[in-house]
């Protein structure tokens, strides 16, 4: 299996320092407000290496941390007149009740930068004790950039060039402007807790170096994130982090790419950010994570109305696929097994596009040639009945195994069905019942052999966006836009 690592800019071959364990972190979200689609696809993509991690086989231990306290935190709290703790206490049970419903499993770890004080002042002590950091009068403590001399391996960031960006005015106490706070002093209405430097509390990166020490060690297999993480705050990670240890901070960096909403950038200030909770009122949850995991997790992506909206078709013809195969299977309990390579190839083709760095886009394209067979393999009447039963039965189980790694195929095919057609329906300001009194009017024509009025039925209907379906069993209706 190769991965594309961020620090080295190429793909390379897996292999865990323990040979069949892998330690995974992921930097997790800071919770001053909702969760947005943002965090809905670090959450997705990590969920899905970690999990097809176990499905070759490893056994993970991963870690996913909440930023729990920082200046905007503070500012939200204070402005409710709450404890920041407790405001955010709120917001991470508000994260957790939407990534559950999304079905992103949840790491081994969780971890609160709260709840590490003690851990993080005991880092930033060493720190200070190697010569890496030092202490102001005012109570902050700094990272010395020019201290560590691979800063900017992983962004590829020369701090000359970034001298030329940041301000003169550098903050009180600090000896030059790269430097960054790994202790924050308390100003007046802020939380705190006691260190050797006076109260204060974490710096933003500091904590997930604590934390990836803590729980995993001092090198781990692999890091996640967001691309707007690498630098700075991946950056100054593999500072604090090596600078103490000496050792790699991770051996794989992975970084998942941007979101767009409807080809703009996602901004607060555009009234473009688009929430997990919004989301879910206005999607199934397996069509968002579908939408998500058809592109590739390290390409930036356009999620607007178009993309769920090609999800949906694509989940529908995938689900009612699913559901002729168990009607069939209801029918046809006998099944003689008979080699078939369609199904035998199911894993193989799945585990050779997941192996190419999570090629989830790959694996996604295998499925509509599978289901295709299966769609031909239905109206084939061919092939002894017993022998179709033990195919259709193995390849439909091989799917839903392969993929349920990468989170689809683990909704009931009847409600998922459902609800799309419902929500479509009122989409298109129709009533089932309606519709279904007008295919018994059409058969009353066709009995009468009023073919004139059955066709304009038809057509009527069609117009209104619903096509039927005849067949030895009756006449069924569908949604036309629900077809790709």
């Amino acid at each position: 299996m190769k991965i594309y690592n961020s620090l080295t800019k190429k793909k390379e071959e897996f292999v865990p320092i323990e040979k069949d364990n892998v330690k995974m972190y992921a930097c997790g979200i800071t919770v001053y407000d909702d969760s947005h689609i943002g965090h809905a696809r670090a959450s997705v993509t990590y969920d899905m290496v970690c999990c097809y991690l176990r499905f070759l086989g490893y056994k993970v231990k991963y870690v996913r941390n909440y930023t729990d306290v920082d200046d905007k935190i503070i500012a939200r709290a204070n402005a409710l007149n709450m404890n920041a703790l407790d405001y955010s206490e709120n917001r991470i049970k508000a994260a957790e009740d939407v990534f559950k419903k999304l079905g992103a499993d949840f790491p081994d770890v969780k971890c609160k930068a709260s709840e590490n004080i003690e851990n993080i002042i005991d880092f930033v002590s060493k720190l200070i004790e190697k010569g890496y950091a030092y202490p102001t009068e005012k109570g902050d403590v700094y990272y010395s950039v020019k201290k560590f001399k691979d800063y900017g391996k992983l962004s590829n960031i020369n701090t000359e060039d970034l001298l030329n960006g940041v301000r003169k005015d550098v903050e009180e106490g600090k000896k030059d402007p790269l430097d960054f706070a790994v202790w924050k002093s308390a100003k007046p209405g802020e939380i705190s807790w006691k260190s050797p430097w006076g109260n204060g509390r974490p710096g933003w990166h500091i904590e997930c170096s604590c934390m990836v020490l803590h729980n995993l060690g001092e090198t781990i297999d692999i890091h996640g994130g967001g691309k707007d993480l690498i630098f700075p705050h991946h950056e100054n990670e593999i500072a604090q982090s090596e600078a103490l240890t000496g050792k790699p901070l991770a051996n794989y960096w992975m970084h998942n790419g941007l979101i767009k909403i409807n080809g703009q950038k996602m901004s607060k200030s555009l009234g473009n950010s688009l929430t997990i909770k919004h989301a879910l009122e206005l999607y199934n949850p397996e069509v968002i994570r579908y939408a998500i995991v058809s592109k590739n997790y390290s390409s930036d992506i356009d999620l607007g109305e178009s993309e769920f909206a090609m999800a949906e078709k694509h989940l529908y013809y995938f689900y009612n696929t699913i559901n002729a195969i168990n009607k069939f299977l209801e029918e046809n309990t006998k099944m003689k097994e008979v080699p078939n390579e369609v199904a035998d190839e199911i894993e193989n083709k799945f585990k050779q596009a997941m192996d190419d760095d999570f090629n989830t886009p790959v694996a996604i394209a295998n499925l509509f040639t599978d289901f295709k067979y299966v769609n031909n393999l239905l109206k084939n009447n061919k092939i002894e009945i017993d022998e179709k039963a033990y195919i259709l039965n193995k390849i439909k189980n091989e799917i839903v195994r392969c993929y349920n790694v990468i989170g689809i195929f683990k909704e009931d095919a009847n409600e998922l069905i459902e609800d799309l057609k419902s929500k479509y329906i009122n989409k298109l300001d129709l009533k089932v019942e309606d519709i279904e009194q007008e295919i018994i009017n059409r058969a009353v024509a066709k009995s009468e052999k009023n073919y004139d009025i059955a066709d304009r039925i038809r057509k009527e209907l069609d117009e209104k966006g619903i096509i039927l379906n005849d067949s030895k069993e009756g006449t069924t209706w569908d949604i036309k836009e629900l077809y790709v």
